[in-house]
């Protein structure tokens, strides 16, 4: 059986605070993406389980161990189900990897899903909450896959009413990963972060007046290529641009269709474009 776990992207993205934790606190919009990998699993016929990757990143940015997500969320669940039946998964990437897209927390989630439906587990929506958070500050979103309103280290949602529904995005991705661990090592907080929880997609024109990334400051420095590319989207026609997560992907909004061939990219560069639909 096959599940296509999507991407999101951050709109708005800002960090308030260092926690006892040693996490961060941030506000975020996380917003549901077409893009997506797929997922397929299949019951194993030698009772040993297997982990197979394909596609973007498979040639070195991600390795098919037992540290993928995927397999954590079969680890997490096979503690609470022994009955959990072997697996032969793979999992063919489209979403690319350290890109701020949150692809390997889909991936995660969406295992979970899977192992649900295919074995039957009858897992309500809390429970589905419940092991997501233990896969990462992302991973929880991936349940409902709606428009949400983020705090907290991320894991903290409330449901948000954006609906960019008829809009184009354009995704641009440079050749270069971003981990997260790099990302927050050189992050300030926002003094005062607008409040995301008001955002209105009526004034999208506007956005960029109030609705920023605190990744991009030092990110934007160390990697020109990043503030290039948002400079370039603008040039282009979008209403708004910004970094997602802590990238390295920039991504652009349009009320049209842009014209591919007049945004200029490397040819190892990842780029993708979709018409909004939620």
């Amino acid at each position: 059986m096959i599940f296509f776990p999507n991407c999101k992207i951050n709109i708005g993205l800002f960090v308030t605070g260092k926690r006892e934790d040693g996490f961060h606190n941030i506000e975020s919009i996380f917003y549901p993406l077409g893009l997506n990998d797929a997922l397929e699993m299949r019951e194993s016929s030698n009772n040993e389980c297997s982990f197979s990757l394909s596609g973007l990143g498979s040639n070195g940015d991600v390795t098919p161990s037992m540290d993928n997500s995927v397999m954590k969320a079969y680890s997490i669940l096979k503690q609470d189900f022994p009955t959990l039946p072997s697996m032969n998964i793979h999992l063919d990437k489209g979403i690319p990897c350290f890109a701020g897209l949150g692809g390997g927390s889909s991936d995660g989630t969406y295992a979970l899903k899977l192992l649900d439906y295919m074995c039957g587990l009858n897992l309500s929506k809390e429970q589905l909450f419940h092991y997501a958070s233990l896969l990462g500050s992302d991973n929880p979103f991936f349940v409902e896959n709606k428009p949400m309103f983020v705090y907290g280290r991320g894991e903290k949602m409330k449901e948000k009413s954006l609906s960019l529904k008829g809009y184009y995005i354009v995704l641009i991705k440079p050749n270069l990963n971003i981990s997260t661990k790099e990302a927050y090592q050189n992050v300030h907080k926002t003094s005062q972060p607008f409040d995301l929880r008001t955002l209105d997609v009526k004034d999208i024109k506007n956005w960029k007046d109030y609705v920023a990334n605190d990744f991009e400051v030092n990110l934007f420095e160390k990697y020109p290529i990043l503030k290039e590319t948002k400079q370039m989207l603008y040039s282009q026609g979008a209403l708004y641009s910004q970094m997602s997560g802590s990238g390295a992907t920039v991504f652009g909004i349009f009320d049209h269709k842009p014209e591919m061939e007049r945004i200029n990219v490397d040819k190892d560069t990842f780029i993708h474009i979709e018409k909004l639909e939620i």
